[in-house]
């Protein structure tokens, strides 16, 4: 079966560039983005119920920059005013200048590594005295506490938000050649949209190693994973099928 239509379950991507876009426009897809999950910030008397007190904490790891945002709406719903001197260690350049949002960039003490956390571990281990607080979602990966308890870190995890189905009703009799994942997240949401779901012809993509497992363990064909050596990005794992398909 040739593919023609593509139902990317992320947002549509920020801008007039994207490897989407022009996997589109080389082989004539008609490819749709729709975000089969959200997140949602937890209240703070939810919060409480965690019995932290965010004054106890003198430095924040940020992983994410749904982490930042609700780091300072707990913050402002506690009604904790964030001193000066909090440090903050980000796992991104890029999370970091998004903490500008917040705070004056120059002014606080702010580090960051440049994408996981083993690369933010040295920086870290510089600030042992420190107490972290790690700010994150309910469906945080093992690996970063994991982590952070191998270097002997000083850190308490917040949940401080939840990873949520969106309601996808309106694509109950919509129907796409190729369905695409980026997490086990958006598996369960589709899966909860829509219990008597039917694969039938429909081609699944994954990308990462869990959202591939989530495929197969919710008994769901895997047909195209990346990333592999012929394709590290998920795009150019679709675009050989797409060729290899005409």
């Amino acid at each position: 079966m040739a593919v023609k239509t593509i139902l990317v379950s992320q947002p549509k991507p920020e801008g007039k560039r994207s490897p989407y876009f022009d996997l589109a426009d080389k082989y004539k897809l008609k490819i749709d983005f729709r975000s089969f999950i959200h997140v949602e910030g937890i209240d703070a008397q939810e919060f409480r119920t965690q019995k932290i007190d965010l004054k106890d904490y003198s430095a924040v790891i940020m992983t994410s920059k749904n982490a930042v945002d609700h780091y300072f709406r707990i913050a402002e719903e506690m009604r904790f005013e964030v001193p000066d001197s909090m440090k903050y260690f980000c796992i991104s350049e890029a999370i970091a200048y998004y903490l500008q949002k917040y705070v004056a960039y120059r002014k606080r003490k702010i580090f960051f590594g440049k994408q996981t956390i083993e690369d933010l571990v040295d920086v870290l281990k510089k600030h042992k005295k420190e107490t972290f607080l790690l700010p994150c979602t309910d469906r945080l990966r093992d690996k970063i506490p994991l982590t952070l308890e191998e270097y002997k870190l000083n850190f308490k995890k917040a949940i401080l938000y939840r990873t949520v189905a969106s309601d996808l009703s309106d694509l109950e009799n919509v129907y796409y050649d190729m369905l695409v994942f980026y997490s086990p997240g958006g598996v369960e949401s589709l899966l909860k949209n829509f219990p008597d779901f039917k694969q039938n012809k429909t081609i699944i993509a994954a990308f990462g190693p869990t959202t591939a497992k989530a495929i197969v363990d919710n008994k769901l064909r895997l047909d195209l994973h990346a990333p592999q050596p012929n394709a590290p990005s998920m795009t150019g794992a679709i675009e050989n099928y797409v060729k290899n398909d005409k």
